[in-house]
């Protein structure tokens, strides 16, 4: 009998079983090849480090980061690329290499850096998932996180300030979405009729995107143009996470908008409690 294989990601919302790409390119995957995995979501009752989400387990064996995660599973007899071409295998690598350079930073800065997007969304859903006084200090790393490897991979001449870093930011990531809807054509997949680690990878990324609603929309609404590329996404939710969604159905949609308002109202209270309790206790100091 197999060694049980346990997940622990970031749990889904609007209708995601995961709001987290990197935990939703292992899940779907697992989805695509068969492996019978057991999803642990995380909760503000998790102690492991948030910075090597998603981990899978297996006996002995602690993984984590996808590419590696997925090596592991392949290793398991678990492979979704079984039918892929040389050449085929070659152009998965190169799809994601350009995910990773081109639509990542996007991505990044579209959950962690614009501002309105972080304090009403991205920041209170993590808050509500990470311990009490953490969620207090963890959802501000992560963003200086992402704003940091933005800057470290995008910041360099001739693109000296963070305007001109995040206009070319965007501009590469509508190219690239145009790219995939390109390769996508009217196909089902990537190669074919059967979902392989690309569609994994690109499910990942464009769901969360296409998905989650937030004030500031730009990458969004260019996604939203790519009829091809929603509907991607939408049959793979259909197909794969229908019956073990871990988000919300459409018709609960409206009370978790209004707890998640109620939350980020919460989370900045709170937020600029410590900052004044801070303050004055610089004061008292001096």
């Amino acid at each position: 009998m197999a060694a049980p294989l346990e997940l622990s990601c970031w749990g889904g919302g609007w209708g995601l079983p995961s709001v987290h790409s990197e935990s939703l390119v292992v899940m779907a995957y697992a989805k695509f090849s068969g492996a019978p995995l057991k999803v642990n979501v995380i909760d503000n009752t998790w102690r492991g480090s948030r910075g090597d989400v998603p981990v899978l387990t297996s006996e002995d064996n602690i993984v984590s980061q996808p590419a590696k995660i997925l090596n592991f599973l392949r290793k398991q007899k678990y492979n979704a690329d079984y039918e892929l071409s040389a050449k085929q295998g070659a152009d998965t690598l190169a799809y994601i290499a350009l995910l990773e350079e081109k639509l990542l930073p996007a991505m990044l800065h579209t959950f962690w850096v614009e501002s309105d997007n972080y304090f009403s969304v991205t920041k209170p859903w993590f808050a509500s998932r990470i311990p009490f006084p953490l969620s207090l200090i963890l959802p501000g790393r992560m963003s200086k996180g992402a704003l940091n490897r933005i800057l470290l991979t995008r910041g360099e001449p001739p693109l000296y300030h963070l305007r001109e870093v995040e206009a070319q930011i965007y501009r590469d990531a509508k190219e690239c979405l145009n790219l995939l809807s390109n390769r996508l054509g009217t196909s089902q997949f990537f190669f074919g009729d059967t979902p392989s680690t690309l569609d994994a990878y690109v499910f990942g990324f464009l769901a969360p995107l296409y998905k989650v609603r937030f004030p500031k929309v730009q990458l969004q609404e260019h996604l939203k143009q790519l009829s091809n590329l929603c509907r991607f996404c939408d049959d793979i939710l259909n197909s794969y996470f229908r019956l073990s969604l871990g988000g919300i159905s459409p018709a609960g949609q409206e009370t978790v908008d209004a707890n998640l308002q109620k939350l980020t109202q919460l989370v900045n209270k709170e937020s600029n409690l410590i900052e004044k309790v801070k303050f004055t206790s610089i004061i008292i100091l001096y």
